[in-house]
Order: C-alpha cells, then structure tokens, then sequence
C-alpha cells in the first residue's frame, strides 16, 4: 500500500509521457523524492548496436567532472613498492598473496580491483571468481596499470567504468540526488559524451536509440534527443 500511495505521488510531480531536457529531468527527479535516503540519479542509454560482435562492444571509463558521490572501496593486487604507492595513494586495501586468499575465501567487500601487469598471471585464475561480480581488471579500463597511485586518485575522484549489456543498454550512476542540480547536468553530459565518442564505425542507423534519467526510486523520465551530441 505504501508503494501505491508513493507511485500515486510521483504521477502528480513528473509526466513520464513527456521528453525533458537533463536539466529539467534533473530537477524533477530531486523535487519528487520522498524516500529516506539520498537516491543515486542512474542514466540508461539504448545504443543502435549489438554487442555479440566483438567490434561492436561499447566499453570503457569516464571521470565525472564532480564524483560520483559514493565511497568506493578499492583493492590493489600488487607487490611491493607498488602497494605500499597504492595505499598511499588512498587505496583501502592493498596487497598481494593475502589479498589473493581473501577472495578465494569469497571476500568481495570491494566495488573496484586495480591490478599490475605481472600479477594477472594470478590473479586471472580468479575470474569465475571477479568475472561475474564485475571486478575483473582490464587494461581497457585503465584499471591494469603500473600506474597504481595514479588509478587509486582516478577511481577514488569518481572515474566510474561502464559496459554495455547484452541488451545494448548501458545503465550507470552518475551521481547523488543531493548534488547541486547543474553538477548532475554535468556528469550526465561528460557520460553521454564519452559514449558518443565511442561509437562502433561498423555500428548502422540510430546509433542513441533513447537517454532515460532515473533516481533509485523513482521513475525513468526520457530525454529530448536535443540533448544528445551528434557524430
């Protein structure tokens, strides 16, 4: 009943029959939440491709001009120097052989893994283990690197990784509802953009097929087309 009388109120701030502009959308979103938390603002895009083909897999990283919002627990498997730059650097864990045991034990209490070059030998034994938690490292997301202190900063200053599903959606959080609303704005378009970039050359037709914004709670609103960059 709770939910009925929460949807039923929701209805009465926001038309999801319309498009919005990301501002507007934005500031719909924050003037409706009601809940007792502070809800993330998610951003879903349909991309015009299909990700079965290797060439058509839209994946990578983008750094939120403002965070995400979210404290991010990262783990670096390195040995020595290199963990001791990572924690340094504000990893929350670092290390090597333990850190190793702790997730075959089935430990996972980490949203982010960075790894060095010459520890993947081992660490990609794990991957029935990290694969399917979405914490596998890849240098195409920057998170296999040397560079540890410089990928700890990134991830930590909100430096988020996104991979299309095989629906051809792309779904992430951008950000909190408590954000001043042009932050918001600012993330969802440093988003859109990289996605934009990252068009497929062997991709066909509507390449941004729809651009929902969503809070935790609360309804998708669609976005003009306006709104997104053409390449």
């Amino acid at each position: 009943m709770r939910n009925t009388k929460r949807i039923k109120e929701l209805k009465k701030n926001v038309d999801v029959s319309r498009e919005y502009t990301l501002t507007e959308a934005v500031k719909a979103l924050q003037e409706s939440s009601k809940v007792k938390f502070v809800e993330s603002l998610d951003c879903a895009m349909r991309l015009g491709v299909d990700p079965r083909h290797a060439d058509q897999m839209v994946r990578g990283t983008v750094s939120l001009p403002n965070g995400t919002g979210k404290e991010v627990k990262v783990l670096v498997i390195a040995k020595e120097p290199r963990s001791q730059e990572a924690l340094e650097a504000g990893a929350d864990y670092a290390g090597f052989e333990e850190y190793l045991e702790k997730i075959k034990g089935g430990w996972a209490d980490i949203d982010v893994v960075i790894a060095t070059p010459d520890s993947m030998s081992e660490l990609g034994k794990l991957g029935k283990i990290l694969g399917p938690k979405g914490l596998m490292p890849n240098p195409k997301s920057g998170t296999v690197t040397n560079d540890v202190a410089k990928a700890v900063t990134e991830v930590k200053a909100g430096k988020i990784e996104f991979r299309v599903d095989k629906t051809g959606i792309i779904n992430t959080s951008i950000g909190k509802l408590n954000f001043e609303t042009d932050k918001l704005v600012e993330n969802a378009q440093a988003f859109i953009n990289t996605i934009i970039k990252l068009k497929p050359s062997t991709a066909k037709g509507q390449y941004v097929k729809s651009l929902f914004l969503s809070s935790s709670m609360g309804p998708g609103l669609r976005i003009s087309k306006d709104e997104i960059p053409v390449r």
